[in-house]
């Protein structure tokens, strides 16, 4: 028991040795690496607010429309309108940074204290009351409280990011629109912000029918749009593209709601980009070339054909969903954007959406294809084109088998 107590005793005194040799160096070491993370802290920190700095001065120099009432934060510039207890508009800059961006999602929803006459708030969207478990129960309004400038394009800032969480900039949205067919309007302008390593500037806002409809239990009268538009401009590449979408759950693909920024202009009676030169505003408003919008898995899909440009008694692609199962024989009308020869033979058509977001497809079986005096996949490719026949359902495409080139005719819509 003695021996083992001194050699306790020795090893405790060689530790305190050895640290007292060590220790000074390595905690040197930690208190350096401590200093130049907080700078590096700092650093970033600065380079957040000037780059924030640059980026709203930007907006205000491009995109935005003749205001003298508006709210500029440090990454949104807001016009309200008391009124609607909302704004007229939001604009922001879609910054190239979000590519490395990694800033979480806070769900900071809070009153916006630059609005003078007071934002909307929680009690616009719904009640929440505290149970005695210490839990909330809500009881919303059937709205969700919908972003005009989303927060995931500020996932690079978390001022930024923070800031998208002012009433102000939330409008009544319905769940099914904002977390559907809205949501994939915003991923679509990211996913060129990706894509093209490319900044955009964006403004978004609520347009109103005659008839205002108002939220019932917002304590603050909230009006409910009737649509929504989204602008976005490259200046980099001198392009311009706007979306004007019905509120209501969007049953057509993206490219139904694109629409050049000029027609957003004449429903709203705002005057984008008035600051720019005149041949810039120009080129970016008058038209929108979608296919410059698109990337690689969905350039040249286009919207199926409106009713005007559809011969007399024929569907859209669309309308095609309506002829599932029905017997009948029916003429479809649209592009054909995509084509797929398989190694047993059979020829694949997608019309107006190509693979994976087909919306109408036509097959002409290996044993059919002696009925045509062409390569289907290859001469109806990129061709406008109606398909007669009885439509079936293949895993909730509508689809149509073709038995011969009589089933098909041309069209120049």
């Amino acid at each position: 028991m003695i021996k083992n107590s001194i050699f306790s005793i020795s090893f405790l005194i060689f530790q305190q040795i050895i640290s007292a040799q060590v220790n000074p160096d390595i905690e040197k070491i930690n208190n350096e690496l401590r200093q130049i993370e907080e700078k590096k802290d700092a650093l970033l920190e600065q380079l957040e607010f000037f780059t924030l700095r640059e980026d709203i001065k930007e907006v205000s120099q491009t995109i935005i429309p003749k205001d003298n009432e508006i709210i500029k934060h440090n990454a949104l510039i807001i016009s309200y309108n008391e009124d609607h207890e909302q704004a007229n508009w939001v604009a922001h800059k879609i910054n190239k940074k979000i590519i490395d961006g990694n800033v979480s999602r806070t769900n900071n929803f809070r009153v916006d204290t630059l609005i003078s006459s007071g934002s909307s708030e929680e009690k616009d969207y719904f009640l929440k009351s505290k149970l005695p478990s210490g839990k909330y129960t809500y009881d919303g309004y059937g709205y969700d409280r919908g972003h005009l400038a989303p927060s995931a394009d500020f996932k690079w800032s978390k001022t930024a990011l923070s800031e998208s969480y002012f009433y102000s900039n939330m409008s009544p949205q319905l769940p099914e629109f904002n977390r559907k067919g809205w949501a994939k309007i915003e991923g679509f302008l990211r996913g060129y912000v990706y894509d093209n390593n490319i900044d955009l500037y964006v403004i978004t806002g609520p347009l109103y029918n005659t008839k205002i409809k108002k939220s019932e239990r917002s304590i603050n009268g909230l009006s409910v749009p009737d649509y929504f538009f989204k602008i976005a401009i490259d200046l980099k590449n001198n392009l311009g593209i706007a979306f004007l979408v019905p509120h209501e759950k969007l049953s057509k693909p993206l490219e139904s709601y694109m629409v050049s920024i000029d027609s957003i202009e004449n429903l709203s009676g705002f005057d984008f980009n008035y600051q720019l030169k005149d041949d810039i505003e120009k080129a970016i408003e008058e038209v929108v070339v979608i296919e410059k919008w698109q990337n690689k898995k969905n350039r040249g899909n286009v919207a199926p054909l409106s009713n005007e440009k559809l011969p007399k008694g024929a569907y859209n692609t669309i309308q095609a969903r309506q002829f599932i199962n029905k017997g009948k024989d029916v003429t479809i009308c649209g592009k054909v954007v995509s084509t797929k020869l398989s190694k047993n033979g059979h020829t694949f058509l997608n019309l107006d959406q190509a693979f994976p977001n087909q919306i109408f497809s036509v097959t002409i079986w290996k044993s059919n294809s002696v009925n045509f005096s062409f390569q289907p996949h290859i001469k109806l490719n990129n061709k406008y084109v109606c398909f007669d026949g009885k439509i079936t359902d293949n895993k909730g495409t509508p689809t149509m088998d073709l038995k011969n080139e009589k089933s098909l005719s041309y069209i120049d819509p």
